[in-house]
């Protein structure tokens, strides 16, 4: 066990309320997790537990975890309650009964005004990543959820760091709660190689360039503070044929999660991104994080730069610097106890241009968990008769309900959309195509 998992579950399976204050990567879903998953009555099928996300790709994410570490309660159905999707589909699946909601506050509050949610045998409530759901002004939100919930209750809430504000928000919601910190010097990134580079506003964009060129990732992800820069940056990559896409608030949930499909199992190399990244992106082996606006607040950079040391893997964090900006390094460095040094882009390099493409391709096959497709069953239809790839030309294998991606070489890409094309996946058909 992690360290907040093992101070955590003793007193969460005691009945206790919990604060924990854990770096983002340390495994307090699971410390969560399994307690609630210890107290599930599976019959009459009704909602018992709620868990509160600040994001969409954090919700997915934790109820993923959930019914991984749930598979043998048999007929535990763990639900996501987000906004970016209709809201028709997730009521009637809360009318057929659920036993674990994992939610953000906005759809919640939706719910509840149109008295589309029983709130009335929830026996625990968790508020994963708090601190990030007041920055998000989700506040008043979380009131009117805590305050619809029985009083008799188990509540955990989980965050990075601490502010005033939250203090206030335990005090009303936690009963007499056991206070654990994992990292009680702050949040600390030792392990995470930061480099910061002075730059102009005019030179940002090619010294982007330089720098990807220079470090060659196998996957990056660029922070960005603007929607529109976001969108400026992926058009350019693109057109330089670097493999890139973007994730911002204004796509469709569908869209959200084929775009972070592609990243994960590395068929996209650069994702551009805004702060609606900075949690819940769990990505294996994230090469880089380049800081292309230096974010406002110190503890957006440590949750950023943090996407890329994993349960203590080593990282790399390049940062860019304009002038009116250095004020604000004074603050990261105090925080991370990294203190820094500003380096200089090497000119000459600025106006290289290095091809990027990715060296996998995304396949989805129109069927998933509904379906009862495992990834062991996708594999063996690539690796089959009909398919005939190695084993090791296959990557990251997702499936969600409805949709399965597989990652595969892209030398091999053709000939595995062939194979799934023709043969049978569990003794059946399904349509597949690359996504694009």
């Amino acid at each position: 066990m992690t360290e907040i998992q093992a101070k955590a579950i003793p007193e969460l399976l005691a009945g206790k309320d919990v604060v924990g204050q854990s770096e983002t990567g340390s495994g307090k879903t699971a410390a969560f997790s399994i307690p609630i998953l210890e107290k599930i009555t599976l019959e009459p099928r009704v909602l018992q537990a709620l868990i509160l996300c600040p994001t969409r790709e954090l919700c997915t994410q934790v109820a993923r975890q959930i019914r991984v570490l749930g598979r043998k309660h048999q007929g535990l159905h763990v639900l996501v309650l987000t906004g970016g999707q209709k809201i028709f589909p997730q009521i009637f699946s809360l009318e057929k009964g659920v036993h674990i909601a994992v939610a953000t506050p906005g759809r919640m509050v939706d719910l509840l005004s149109r008295s589309s949610i029983d709130l009335g045998q929830i026996n625990t409530l968790v508020l994963d990543e708090a601190d990030r759901m007041l920055d998000m002004g989700f506040e008043e939100d979380m009131k009117t959820i805590v305050s619809a919930l029985p009083k008799v209750r188990q509540t955990a809430l989980f965050s990075a760091t601490f502010p005033k504000k939250l203090g206030m928000l335990v005090k009303q919601s936690l009963n007499q709660p056991v206070f654990i910190s994992v990292n009680a010097e702050g949040p600390k990134t030792p392990e995470i190689d930061q480099s910061f580079y002075a730059t102009d506003e005019a030179d940002k964009l090619t010294t982007l360039f330089s720098l990807l060129n220079e470090k060659q990732p196998d996957s990056a992800l660029v922070f960005c503070n603007l929607k529109s820069t976001v969108k400026e940056i992926t058009e350019v990559l693109w057109k330089n044929r670097i493999s890139a896409a973007c994730l911002h608030g204004d796509l469709d949930q569908i869209d959200r999660d084929r775009e972070m499909a592609k990243f994960k199992n590395k068929s996209t190399r650069v994702l551009v991104a805004t702060d609606v990244a900075a949690r819940g992106i769990d990505v294996d082996s994230l090469d880089l994080v380049i800081n292309y606006d230096l974010p406002k607040h110190p503890e957006t950079y440590i949750h950023r730069v943090g996407r890329t040391a994993r349960a203590g893997k080593n990282g790399r964090a390049i940062s860019l610097v304009i002038p009116n900006e250095k004020c604000r390094l004074a603050g990261i460095a105090n925080l991370t106890g990294v203190p820094y040094v500003i380096k200089t882009i090497n000119k000459a390099s600025i106006f290289r241009r290095v091809a990027m493409p990715s060296k996998m391709k995304t396949i989805c096959i129109f069927g998933g968990r509904k379906s009862k497709i495992r990834p062991s069953d996708i594999l063996g239809a690539l690796t089959g008769a009909a398919g005939q790839l190695q084993g090791d030309q296959i990557g990251k294998i997702e499936i969600s309900d409805t949709f399965a991606y597989v990652a595969v070489q892209n030398s091999v890409a053709d000939r595995a959309l062939d194979g799934l094309r023709v043969g049978k996946i569990k003794g059946r058909k399904f349509r597949a195509d690359f996504v694009r």
